[in-house]
């Protein structure tokens, strides 16, 4: 009997997770019909991992291609995500074999975790066990953050759109200030995701293509805050241009590593609950300077804005969902494919693979070479490596002025194990 395949989405979701999500189920689809003696039903974890944990799976096959066809331009995770981080074998180790009866149970013989960091230690350890326990499992990692943080590959699906959004975003709002400053708002404060690493801030320079143009300060994770020198480059921008935008990463620290918008709340992997470091930042800028201040938060909007979804970022979404299934037919396991840049310009890239135990669990940072000399903007480096990453568009269908966006029937499969608490 053909094995049946595992898929599920972990962590924050992006404009992109589905995409891959359709890579997946496409191409399974495809070899199914081709050889239907190596595949069957790709089964999906509702709500990531916690899906598998509680044999609460979902049966894509009942959905029609042309909806799983609509998954390309759908954001948002269609089966559900999840903040739920497995620890090591020996903590959770009925954890995992419980992960083991399920797939046992359901003839799963492909484990595909579509994630960043955290997703790719779990996939690591699942394909541990799984040797372990000698129990016929290929696992694939499959990258997806819009922190771009992943290792060992250029860069990361959901990264691209959002750092199109973000430089859209302050490129827009910088037309705004600039109108107003005379007698009104003079500092515009954009807040961004990322934790450790400044990639989407970075994203936001990308808008100011000539001398003056927003943004004009960018504050990154990598570059400790100091607000002597904050201050005095606030104050020259504002004198020389009439008004100051910014960009600020929500994992921004001072020298001694607290950072500045900690709200003493963790999530489920262990992180800091961020937030706010926006407004902090303006504050500041108001009691030192006593200019007038906006700030705004992207949160949520910068992840799910599949409306100016990055063709590249599309196109490099499917293709890690297509390159998962072809690996694991080929019998790569404890593997994640990886992006790979062939050139700047043109820009050119292909898929490789890499191994999940040389990914799981680091962290890719900025580049001190793509963070300008004064800390304050980026590099020419890191805008030829950024700018790729943003071109072309593949706007989802509208209808009646409204994104048309998929929504499955996400039917379960029949259980056949005792109940599990997670």
């Amino acid at each position: 009997m053909p094995k049946n395949a595992f898929y599920a989405q972990s962590g924050g979701v992006t404009a992109v997770i589905n995409a891959s999500a359709c890579g997946v189920i496409e191409t399974a689809r495809e070899f199914a019909r081709q050889y239907p003696d190596k595949i069957g039903k790709v089964y999906a974890g509702r709500d990531g991992i916690i899906g598998a944990l509680t044999e609460d799976l979902i049966d894509t096959s009942l959905e029609s291609a042309t909806d799983i066809a609509r998954l390309r331009h759908t954001p948002g995770g269609a089966f559900g995500s999840c903040r739920y981080k497995l620890k090591s074998l020996d903590e959770h180790r009925a954890q995992y074999e419980r992960l083991i009866e399920v797939f046992r149970a359901h003839d799963i013989g492909y484990f595909f975790y579509n994630g960043g960091n955290d997703s790719m230690d779990t996939a690591w350890k699942v394909s541990q066990l799984a040797a372990t326990l000698d129990f016929p499992l290929v696992c694939v990692g499959i990258p997806k953050t819009v922190d771009n943080d992943l290792a060992l590959t250029d860069n990361c699906p959901g990264f691209g759109s959002v750092a199109k959004y973000v430089a859209t975003s302050m490129r827009e709002a910088g037309f705004d200030v600039a109108s107003m400053a005379r007698t009104s708002t003079r500092i515009f404060v954009l807040e961004v995701m990322g934790r450790h690493a400044g990639w989407i801030t970075a994203a936001c320079g990308l808008a100011s293509e000539a001398e003056g143009e927003p943004p004009h300060i960018l504050l990154f994770p990598e570059i400790p805050f100091d607000p002597d020198a904050f201050l005095t480059r606030v104050k020259q921008c504002v004198e020389r241009y009439g008004y100051c935008a910014i960009a600020v990463s929500e994992g921004l620290h001072d020298a001694d590593g607290r950072l500045i918008a900690d709200m003493g709340v963790k999530d489920a992997f262990g992180h800091a609950q961020l937030g706010g470091v926006g407004q902090v930042v303006a504050q500041l800028v108001k009691d030192k300077l006593g200019h007038k201040y906006h700030w705004a938060l992207a949160d949520y909007l910068q992840r799910a804005a599949r409306h100016i979804a990055a063709r590249t970022d599309v196109e490099q979404a499917y293709a890690v969902g297509r390159a998962a299934v072809e690996a694991a037919l080929a019998r790569q396991t404890a593997v994640m494919p990886v992006i790979r840049r062939v050139s700047d310009a043109p820009y050119a890239w292909e898929i490789a693979l890499a191994e999940l135990k040389h990914i799981a669990n680091v962290e890719k940072k900025m580049p001190r070479d793509f963070i300008a000399p004064d800390g304050f903007h980026l590099t020419e480096a890191c805008r030829r490596y950024l700018s790729p990453l943003i071109e072309g568009e593949d706007f989802p269908p509208f209808v009646r002025g409204l994104p048309d966006y998929a929504r499955l029937k996400n039917i379960a499969v029949a259980k056949k194990l005792a109940a599990f608490e997670v």
